[in-house]
């Protein structure tokens, strides 16, 4: 499971399992990656909810 963040400054991907970590990323600040890592961290649970929802409805 992933997270893709697009913004206008850049873009980046982060695995959630088995723990959040930077995949790959274009454009950021190290600063931005570090807040950004925290904000997926904070809400990994829900994300993590959220694709298996998602993935299961497509399923059927």
């Amino acid at each position: 499971m992933h997270v893709h963040i697009i913004s206008p400054d850049g873009e980046a991907k982060f695995w959630l399992e088995p723990a959040v970590e930077l995949v790959n990323y274009t454009g950021f600040s190290k600063r931005q990656l570090r807040t950004l890592q925290k904000i997926v961290e904070r809400h990994r649970n829900e994300i993590i909810k959220e694709w298996k929802e998602h993935f299961k409805a497509r399923n059927n």
